[in-house]
């Protein structure tokens, strides 16, 4: 993984491609590049919920388009969807970005949670015990033919005989983001496979819950818990004064409002005051952010966020 600059907060932009064309998505990550971003996170979903009959472009191929649109932005999906995805095609298409990218790709991958997408696409939907160990295969799977001249699992939902992989990843290790929440299966996953770790919105208050597992689970394997980065997922409504602070949550509500529950999850404020709510999550040990803006990141929002908060967050 890319060792961030000494004491600054990677920050990474998130922005699902729901209502969006390939030319604004490719506007929206030079700009996050240009005011000094570190990288982009896209969806892995076939529509927006609450939206279904907007447009949602693939989020694999966007990664290895925009690729060619950036030269230094860290990209990815926030996250893969397990099972959409056989682990050896899932391999492929981040190998093939990873070398679009001159390894710039990082590869987020978790369980899967949106039965109603499941269903209209044709796809099982099984408890969660299932999603988690077809999970916990993939990434034993991925790994290998990462790693390996040959790859052979023979697993209860995969069976892979002497696989083949070339190319391998630029990187090595091209970095595993695992996200999700559960201390006692997925937080062991994120300790045997992962790079970071991203918190999602709703698993947040169960923060110190899932650290406290990780270390846990680290120790069992023998693992420096500090190798993995521990990122959060977190909406950001800012604005540059107090009076313009009311139209931008106003707008946010209508943009992502309906999959986010800003009162209780959004940080939302002036700089100043962004700062300090970020700053505070630093403290419980946070050490990068997957950015959701309220406004999905327009130019004026990410100049203001790159010049007003982000030269303030810095590490412990």
């Amino acid at each position: 993984m890319v060792v961030p600059v000494a004491s600054r907060v990677p920050c990474f932009v998130f922005t699902p491609q729901v209502g969006a064309t390939y030319a604004g998505l490719r506007e929206r990550v030079r700009t996050a590049e240009a005011t000094g971003f570190d990288g982009f996170w896209l969806v892995d979903h076939m529509w927006g919920r609450g939206a279904q009959d907007l447009p949602c472009l693939e989020g694999w191929s966007l990664v290895a388009a925009l690729a060619e649109a950036t030269s230094t932005l860290r990209l990815g999906v926030l996250v893969s969807c397990n099972s959409y995805r056989n682990p050896g095609m899932l391999a492929k298409a981040v190998v093939t970005a990873d070398h679009a990218s001159g390894g710039r790709v990082e590869l987020g991958l978790g369980a899967g949670w949106m039965e109603e997408e499941y269903l209209a696409y044709g796809f099982e939907f099984p408890g969660v015990g299932t999603r988690l160990g077809q999970l916990a295969e993939s990434l034993e799977i991925v790994t290998s033919l990462f790693t390996k001249q040959k790859t052979t699992v023979h697993g209860r939902f995969y069976s892979f005989d002497d696989a083949p992989f070339e190319p391998k990843p630029l990187q090595q290790p091209l970095p595993i983001t695992i996200g999700g929440a559960g201390p006692k299966v997925l937080m062991k996953l994120v300790a045997r496979y992962a790079q970071r770790w991203n918190c999602p919105m709703p698993a947040v208050a169960r923060l110190t819950e899932h650290l406290a597992a990780l270390a846990m689970h680290c120790k069992e394997i023998g693992r420096d818990p500090s190798e993995i980065v521990v990122s959060e997922q977190v909406a950001v409504i800012v604005a540059k004064d107090d009076a313009s602070l009311r139209a931008k949550r106003e707008a946010a509500e209508r943009t992502i409002g309906g999959f986010v529950d800003i009162e209780r999850m959004a940080v939302c404020g002036t700089p100043a005051a962004v700062v300090a709510q970020l700053g505070a999550k630093i403290e419980r040990g946070v050490r990068d952010f997957a950015i959701l803006f309220g406004d999905l990141g327009a130019p004026d929002t990410l100049e203001l966020f790159a010049t007003g908060v982000r030269p303030q967050l810095n590490l412990p």
